[in-house]
């Protein structure tokens, strides 16, 4: 099962509240505090990516959508892997593949109560639905 999560937008403006993920040396801001759930994406500097490595180029150019999974591994299991896994930060796992010429991140959660120290514990995108 999978659960939208947010959308990845890369820019080179930095933009408040950003926070460091050293394994792909970029800030990213966090989308659960954005009302259409974007997460921005800065690079430290630009990747020069040949157009040839297709997903790769994407990564960088074009916006990806997250989802929320219970098991990466399931998530990505005979797909085409074109960065990570690796830990952003202390919250959990990611890894982003290339499906149908969009660029997918997948993230298992470890904890869902912060992102990068951040309190703001992650809820289900669209409008809160009241239990009978």
């Amino acid at each position: 099962m999978k659960q939208f999560d947010h959308i990845g937008i890369v820019t080179m403006q930095p933009q408040d509240g950003e926070s460091w993920v050293e394994f792909s040396r970029v800030w990213v801001t966090n989308p659960r505090l954005h009302p259409q759930r974007i997460e921005y994406i800065r690079p430290e500097t630009m990747p020069e990516v040949d157009p040839a490595d297709v997903g790769l180029w994407k990564l960088w150019h074009l916006p990806h959508v997250a989802y929320r999974v219970e098991s990466l591994e399931a998530a990505v299991e005979g797909k085409e892997i074109v960065l990570g896994p690796f830990e952003p930060a202390d919250f959990g796992r990611v890894v982003f593949t290339h499906e149908n010429g969009v660029v997918i991140e997948y993230l298992q959660y470890s904890r869902l109560d912060t992102w990068f120290g951040q309190p703001t514990p992650w809820r289900p995108a669209g409008p809160a639905v009241q239990e009978p």
